[in-house]
Parts: C-alpha cells; structure tokens; sequence
C-alpha cells in the first residue's frame, strides 16, 4: 500500500509498505479515506522528538471497515467509522476510569499508545491506504454511512476532542472568559468549544494572520502578540482583572512575543499573568520529556521555568495532558450530525495522497493559508 513515511527532518515521502493485516481476533482493517495532518506530526517533521527514519505517520484517520478479527462483535464489513488517536484496550484501570489517553496495555512500560507516533507503541500510522485498528470494537465510533460531514468526522480523531479537552481541564462553564493561546487547529477547536460550552467572551492568541482571522469569524476575539504583551491586552479588555480560564493550545515550541526564538515557558507564564487569581488553566499542548532542538539544555530535557510562585500567589489551578478522546467523540459528533458543530471550518485544503510531502512543508511553514490539511487517500474525496 501507499502510505507517508518519515525520512530525516524536514522530509517524508509516500512510498509503498507492507499491507496491514489482522494480528489478532479483535482487529480489523480500515480503507482510510480520510486522514489529516496534525500539528503534532510537525513535531516528528522537524526532528524535535525521538522519531527514526521509516515511521508511517498518522493518527487522525477515518474510513471504511475491509476486513474483521473473528473476535469483534460490534463491526461489519463496510461500517463507516473514525477512530481516536489514542490506542486503548477498554478494559485496564485507567480505560475502566475513562483516562484512555493513559491505556497501562497497548504500550508496556509507557501510558498510552497511539497511531503513527514516536514512542507511542508499535502501531503504524494511517497517512496510508489501510490501517490495522486493534481493539476494534472499542477504539472505533461508528459514523453514518455514506460521505456527509467527512472533514468534520475525520477532526473527531484529534484535534476536536482535543480542543473539547482543553476546556473540560479548565473547567470552562457558562458565562466566563477564556484566554486560548494558540491560533493553531487545536488552539481553534478550543476557542470553539469554549463558545459551545456558553463562554461569554473568548481571546484567541497567535501572530499568523490567517490564524487569527479564522478565529474572529468564529466569534473569539484576536490577540495578536507580536503587538504587545498578550497578557496586558486582555487585560485592558477584561477591566484589569484577566480572564476566568485559560487554554494553552501552543506546547513546547512557544514563540518569544518578537517571534524571534522558542521560548518554551512563555505560554505557561502568559497564562499564569492572564488569568485571574483562583482562575484555572487547561493544558492540552505538547510538552514532552526530551527535546533535541530545545533552545537550552533544561529544555532538551523538558525541564521549564515555569513561574510556579505566582501561581500559587494567585492560587490558580492547572490540568494537563493528552486528551482521552473516547470521553467526548460521541457527543460532539453528535453535534455534528445535529448541524450544532462544524468544526471543518478549520481544513484549509484537501489534497490526495500523494501530496503530502509537499502538504507537510507548507503546514510547517505556516504559508499559502495552510492552517489544517485532510489528505485522502486513493483520491476518493480529494477536492
């Protein structure tokens, strides 16, 4: 089969592979026809993880079922179904306890598994023709059939339920205001499902253009930074006092306000000023445990100066990690069936394939209005 596979930083290819095949009586194969490009696989592109030449990307993947494990019970030949990023068993003490981001089974000695990720299990990603889903009656969500709401269905792998994620960590509710750095696709999906969840008011905090136009059409308010402290100008726009919750949807590669150089803490910090004292933060941008590219050798070793003493001054909260997609995917594809969400406001292109290679350099340059790409596979649904 085709698939895209990473060659050294800055560089993938589509080339053939073995085809995926049933390893186990609960798996079964899926013809991807939609799978996107995620902010998170710009990581592996760049070089700043761990990631070694040969890994098949993806783990944002929709598609149809081909062929079923004699174990599963819930799935037939041609169900259409998307499948979360995380890869989970259903059946440990944190899949029991919804924490499916944390899966103690898929990945022995690390908690979590994913598809197409660096660390993250043996699991190939579903940038490809076919993709083997273990777990299958557990790990995928039937959709209806046919080819309505693709680009909205295939978010529901990731940075939907992401953006949700990021919310439900800072306990967004009715009627507050919402800091979300980040114009990025999971920065917007937080914006927007801060709206959903009634937020009053909500900033939206990058410096690329198109980014924040985006998030002004939604209803969020732009916060450019390269213009001045984000922190100062949300300020000015909430009476002084800073907002009641606040999302970093940026990670470890935060941009200095000149955008100049990685400032890897700035976020954290920014959110720590931003928010209100008692207010709380969600955290569902990537931080990880080692950065070859970091700007100093604490942060090549995750280790940030994060202003911890203000925020205890402040007494303000945080949540952290990964999102447990399987939590909320039901519910907000059901919004999207309802016509409630359509969080395909934020695919800017979709292309076959085969054009990856050249979709990958241009999502990391952030040019020509590439702010989140769907690629599909066998030009099914390429527009």
């Amino acid at each position: 089969m085709k698939a895209v596979v990473y060659e050294k930083p800055f560089s993938v290819t589509v080339r053939d592979v073995d085809d995926p095949r049933i390893q186990h009586p609960n798996d079964v194969l899926v013809r991807v026809t939609s799978t996107a490009i995620c902010g998170s696989d710009l990581h592996m592109y760049e070089g700043r993880t761990a990631a070694e030449s040969g890994i098949v990307f993806g783990h944002e993947n929709l598609g149809i079922v081909e062929e079923i494990g004699a174990g599963v019970t819930s799935l037939s030949k041609g169900d259409r179904v998307v499948m979360p990023f995380n890869v989970a068993c259903g059946f440990c003490k944190n899949c029991l306890a919804g924490k499916t981001g944390f899966c103690l089974t898929v990945n022995p000695g690390f908690a979590g598994g994913a598809y197409g990720y660096v660390a993250m299990g043996p699991y190939k990603g579903g940038q490809a023709e076919l993709l083997r889903v273990p777990f299958a009656d557990f790990n995928c969500l039937k959709l209806p059939p046919g080819e309505e709401f693709e680009t909205d269905f295939v978010l529901l792998a990731d940075i939907f339920p992401t953006g949700y994620h990021g919310c439900e960590l800072a306990q967004v509710s009715p009627g507050e205001s919402v800091a979300v750095f980040g114009a990025g696709p999971v920065g917007l999906m937080a914006a927007y499902s801060a709206l959903l969840r009634g937020a009053a008011k909500v900033f939206s905090v990058d410096r690329v253009p198109e980014r924040l136009a985006k998030a002004e059409q939604i209803g969020a308010i732009p916060i450019d930074f390269t213009k001045g402290d984000p922190a100062a100008q949300i300020k000015e726009q909430t009476g002084g006092e800073g907002t009641d919750k606040g999302v970093d949807a940026v990670g470890y590669q935060a941009q200095a306000h000149d955008a100049s150089h990685e400032e890897p803490a700035i976020v954290l910090n920014a959110l720590v000023e931003t928010v209100r004292p008692t207010g709380m933060h969600g955290v569902p941008g990537l931080y990880v445990p080692s950065d070859p590219g970091g700007p100093d050798e604490h942060a090549k070793h995750g280790q940030l100066l994060v202003s911890i003493g203000r925020m205890f001054e402040k007494g303000q909260r945080m949540g952290t990690g990964q999102c447990n997609v399987k939590q909320y995917n039901r519910q907000l594809r059901d919004l999207i069936i309802a016509g409630r969400a359509k969080p395909s406001f934020v695919v800017s292109h979709e292309l076959p394939l085969e054009e990856a290679p050249r979709a990958y350099e241009k999502f990391d340059q952030r040019i020509e209005g590439y702010t989140k790409v769907v690629l599909h596979p066998g030009h099914a649904l390429a527009a």
